[in-house]
């Protein structure tokens, strides 16, 4: 039953029944879900999936792209675009959230 069903969709009682079958994995009453998933793809072999980090993101980054999008909003200014200097318009205001952010987290 185990096999036809990933670590992923079994309860934690089942997942506890296989880990106290191997003789590998140690304080199976005591892990979580999480813990005893990695317990056993570790003991049988399965490699773990990696999980991607984040881009760092700078206020200089971000300001420069807030730059870009205030010459992009001129643009659409001349064209007369009110529907796009909206959408332009809070593409700043979220990127100028993010570096108050950013500048808050730093400090």
């Amino acid at each position: 039953m185990a096999e036809e069903k990933p670590l992923e969709k079994l309860t934690v009682k089942e997942l506890k029944e296989i880990a106290l079958e191997m003789e590998e994995i140690q304080g199976v009453s005591a892990m979580k879900k999480d813990d005893l998933i990695v317990a056993i793809k570790e003991a049988k072999g399965i490699p773990l999936k990696e999980v991607r980090e984040k881009a760092v993101e700078s206020v200089v980054g971000l300001k420069a792209k807030m730059k870009e999008l205030r010459e992009k909003k001129e643009a659409l200014r001349e064209k007369k675009d009110k529907v796009g200097i909206l959408r332009l318009k809070r593409r700043i205001s979220r990127l100028k959230k993010r570096t108050r952010k950013l500048a808050k987290s730093a400090s």
